[in-house]
């Protein structure tokens, strides 16, 4: 099952890399990761980083899900630049403002931003994508937000913004019905 579970992992890149993107530009980095080592790096991180967290069993849950899983794709934004649509998602009425007084945070297993709303919705089409591609294969995989973080703080990922997918191939799914640790 690991070998279909990494065609199936490639097929969802495939699908991210191809999924529409606001004005036809792409930011996306698309990775696939199938070592185990890697997958049992990423889950010790996040295991790691879980008693900083006010969402400490989340975390640990989630931890969980990636060290039983047999591959795992990543997409983030990486060096991207406003969509030059002037929508004002950003809190800015025009992209030259939002660009001109962008001031970029990061966060310890987090993210950077602020960033342009048409760009993140960018990283959502592709996460949908990808996952109605694993869906279609009948593969049993979950959007996460905390394996992406996890990896990019890792250096799995060279992407301002990453979020996973994993996937898995079992008897029941190991992503629904999750129960969450008690916070120790």
């Amino acid at each position: 099952m690991e070998e279909v579970a990494e065609m199936v992992a490639k097929l969802m890149a495939a699908s991210a890399r191809t999924a529409p993107k606001a004005g036809g530009k792409d930011f996306l980095e698309v990775v696939v990761i199938t070592k185990d080592e890697d997958l049992k790096k990423i889950a010790d991180a996040m295991k790691e980083y879980a008693s900083k967290s006010t969402n400490e069993a989340y975390w640990l849950r989630d931890a969980s899900n990636i060290e039983n899983s047999q591959a795992l794709l990543l997409i983030g934004l990486s060096k991207p630049v406003t969509a030059g649509y002037d929508c004002g998602g950003c809190g800015y009425p025009t992209c030259t403002e939002f660009a001109k007084n962008r001031q970029l945070k990061g966060k310890e297993m987090g993210y950077t931003g602020p960033h342009c709303v048409m760009r993140m919705i960018d990283i959502g089409v592709a996460l949908s994508s990808a996952a109605k591609t694993a869906s279609l294969h009948n593969v049993d995989n979950r959007v996460q937000q905390r394996v992406g973080a996890a990896a990019k703080a890792l250096g799995l990922i060279n992407a301002e913004v990453a979020m996973g997918i994993p996937v898995s191939i079992t008897g029941k799914s190991i992503y629904f019905d999750r129960q969450a640790p008690a916070k120790h």
